[in-house]
């Protein structure tokens, strides 16, 4: 399915063929998971360049693939293959090669077309095998959420729940987190990307963890809020109107909708209480090879939600020097709705 779509690509550009470049799109296509390569793909043939250390690997890996070893730079190799093959219209990713490799690369004999950003949009639609994986890599998560909330306790620093989180994940199977692990507490709360700090967690604070897993390539991404001890007035009010933000997100997100419709459907609950300055993120974006990819749901978002596409809700409300409060789940867009991929519980935990 993906190389009919690489297909369509070339028809619709007229093009002979397409580098590949992104490490992320070069596993996505090929599966080789090495840290350097290219590919070229034309409607017929389909090279993996790579250097003498991935031979084998790449072998294994990218069966689809004819493997070229190149002992010379990698884009005189790609020049070569090129002008073997008299490709004259060729795509290539201009967000990933500079101005002085696109003067090296190519000479006036070629036609080039930027396709920044098309492999990515292909990459938005998850196939069965894509889908299974997320969602191992969301059941890691899971599991690691109920380990947290057996080991936090006042008087730890932020930083000491991290290295539990991180090790606990690595022990359910991830082979790394998704992001630099955010544990935010009291008012690093109001933090949106507060990661972990030494801070020591306060009775009375909440915590937010936004944390997610790496299985098999694929991530995850989950964000819950706690409280350890009572918390304040407030903060249960800011808590239960990201809650119920978040739910009605859940709810009445549908296939089709664009990215700016189902943001608008958590933001005007949020600023419907007030806290509409206070939520300035996007509700979400789609995971996959990356933690952030397409689709966007955010006021500015081009994307139309289609089956298939795996997207986080994340609403969140921060108050500078009082604290912060974030829900996310992971989720999948189907013909009946949103199917979701975490389900860690999101009553308020009050440790």
């Amino acid at each position: 399915m993906k190389f009919e779509k690489v297909n369509q690509l070339l028809d619709e550009k007229s093009l002979d063929a397409v580098i590949v470049l992104s490490q992320y799109n070069r596993r996505y296509l090929s599966g080789f998971t090495g840290s350097s390569g290219a590919l070229i793909i034309s409607r017929d043939k389909k090279f993996l360049v790579t250097d003498f250390r991935y031979i084998e690997q790449a072998t294994d890996q990218a069966s689809a693939f004819e493997i070229v070893k190149h002992s010379k730079p990698i884009l005189d190799e790609i020049r070569t293959l090129i002008e073997t093959y008299g490709y004259k219209s060729i795509g290539f990713e201009g967000d990933l090669i500079t101005y002085q490799q696109h003067q090296n690369l190519f000479s006036n004999h070629y036609e080039l077309v930027n396709v920044a950003g098309e492999v990515e949009r292909i990459r938005m639609i998850k196939e069965p095998h894509e889908i299974e994986i997320i969602q191992k890599a969301a059941d890691i998560a899971d599991a690691t959420f109920d380990y947290i909330l057996q080991v936090t306790k006042p008087g730890m620093t932020e930083m000491q729940v991290n290295n539990l989180m991180e090790m606990k994940m690595r022990e359910l199977g991830a082979t790394g987190s998704s992001f630099d692990t955010i544990v935010a507490s009291g008012v690093r709360g109001a933090l949106p990307h507060g990661v972990a700090s030494d801070k020591v967690i306060q009775t009375g604070e909440m915590i937010t963890f936004d944390y997610g897993a790496i299985y098999n390539g694929y991530i995850s991404d989950i964000t819950r809020t706690i409280a350890v001890g009572d918390p304040s007035e407030e903060m249960v009010k800011i808590y239960n109107i990201v809650l119920e933000s978040q739910m009605k997100a859940l709810n009445e997100i549908t296939m089709g909708m664009s990215g700016v419709e189902a943001d608008k459907i958590a933001r005007d609950v949020i600023e419907s209480y007030g806290y509409g300055e206070n939520f300035g993120h996007s509700l979400g974006h789609g995971i996959g090879l990356e933690v952030h990819e397409g689709p966007m749901l955010s006021s500015k978002s081009p994307h139309v939600l289609e089956e298939n596409m795996c997207v986080t809700l994340e609403p969140g409300i921060y108050v500078d020097g009082l604290g912060g409060v974030r829900i996310e789940d992971d989720v999948l867009v189907t013909k009946n709705g949103l199917k979701r991929f975490t389900h860690s519980t999101k009553d308020l935990i009050i440790l």
